[in-house]
């Protein structure tokens, strides 16, 4: 199960991200984290740019919704969606 907090509206849990795979999706849990492949390269903010959209469509809210708010350089990152439903996160 993917550990979350709710908080003031939002959302913030662990994403562990997949860099230069072959297609950008949601693959479900690792480690207690939500693991989630990315076609774009781990360059110049792309990786984090095509994270932003892939949780942005699955959460059905805005990118300027999700907050990346630590590990921006790392695979492992917290990210803070406000407004998402927590559900959605259970799901997977």
């Amino acid at each position: 199960m993917i550990d979350f907090t709710e908080r003031n509206g939002a959302v913030i849990f662990t994403v562990r991200v997949v860099p230069k795979a072959t297609r950008s999706e949601i693959v479900g849990e690792h480690d207690n984290a939500l693991k989630v492949k990315l076609a774009a390269p781990p360059v110049d903010g792309a990786a984090n740019a095509e994270l932003v959209k892939i949780l942005a469509k699955f959460f059905e809210v805005s990118k300027s919704q999700i907050e990346i708010i630590s590990g921006e350089t790392s695979k492992t990152k917290q990210v803070r969606i406000r407004g998402a439903n927590a559900d959605k996160l259970k799901q997977i």
